[in-house]
């Protein structure tokens, strides 16, 4: 990316950059343990479904009938959707220093995200990501997930940003490789420092 080039818009991953992931494998397997599930069997019946998931086409409780109850249990769905929405925790230093980047350089944020629908809502309200961001293009409300090139299209179009004016950051290599592949200018997230020193290459201190 050209430093000259005037940056306008961020796309922020959330889960691996802002917060933690919202359901990931470590994740289910401490589900696992807590409600006594078959790890193989409940993880491999979360792979099987939980990609329509994020798309938006099923909601938690169809994803949850899918993974979990299937069959009768000895817990409610309540428990088991308040222990999936207790894993996710901020990383607040970073969360900061956006907020702060956004209005020192008067940046559009915007999210670009692969996540459901009900994870999303508790993330965003839980907290307050509306702060920060001003769109959400997450995968449950567009119908897209990365890598698809078409949800980094949408950000744009709905930013009404030029690629070359765009920054996108997420912490799996392969999504920040196809946003390149767009001309969206990109940063592999591995820890706040390295970002912030990248970004000030841009310009954006």
């Amino acid at each position: 990316m050209n430093p000259s080039t005037a940056i306008t818009t961020l796309f922020l991953d959330i889960g691996g950059v802002l917060l933690t992931n919202g359901w990931d494998r470590h994740s289910r397997r401490m589900a696992a343990e807590k409600f006594k599930l078959d790890y193989d069997e409940f993880n491999e019946r979360h792979h099987l479904t939980f990609d329509t998931y994020e798309e938006g086409k099923l909601s938690l409780d169809q994803y949850l009938s899918r993974v979990a109850f299937y069959t009768e249990r000895g817990f409610s769905r309540e428990e088991f959707r308040a222990f999936m929405f207790a894993q996710s925790q901020p990383f607040q230093e970073t969360i900061d220093f956006f907020l702060t980047l956004k209005k020192r350089h008067n940046l559009l944020v915007a999210a670009v995200s692969n996540e459901g629908r009900e994870l999303t809502a508790h993330r965003i309200e839980q907290f307050k990501l509306k702060e920060l961001f001003a769109v959400f293009v997450s995968s449950c409300f567009v119908h897209f997930r990365k890598p698809d090139a078409d949800i980094y299209r949408l950000a744009l179009d709905l930013t009404g940003t030029q690629p070359q004016n765009a920054v996108y950051i997420d912490d799996r290599q392969m999504f920040v490789d196809e946003a390149q592949k767009l001309g969206i200018g990109s940063i592999h997230h591995r820890d706040l420092d390295t970002t912030r020193r990248e970004l000030g290459f841009l310009g954006l201190t």
